[in-house]
């Protein structure tokens, strides 16, 4: 079942390559939001991390549901560079 997102920063905010079918849509310069159902959407951010929203297929916030994805975030990680 597929999940709902919204991701707010303080800074400026884009997505970076994924490997899932969903597509992410850019809200602004600060947020995206979007649907996952499998795969990873990854961003790339500058600034302190804002809002993070999460909901299943129900509407249910991400604390109230087991059906909800992993949300892991990593900061200053440096560029990746395709060597292919």
């Amino acid at each position: 079942m597929p999940s709902n997102y919204e991701i707010s920063v303080d800074g400026d905010i884009e997505p970076v390559e994924t490997d899932s079918l969903e597509k992410t849509t850019v809200v602004s310069e600060h947020a995206v939001e979007g649907t996952i159902e499998t795969g990873v959407h990854r961003f790339r951010f500058s600034g302190e991390l804002a809002n993070v929203h999460v909901l299943d297929w129900n509407g249910t916030p991400a604390s109230e549901s087991p059906s909800t994805p992993e949300i892991h975030i990593d900061y200053g990680v440096p560029d990746r560079k395709n060597n292919s």
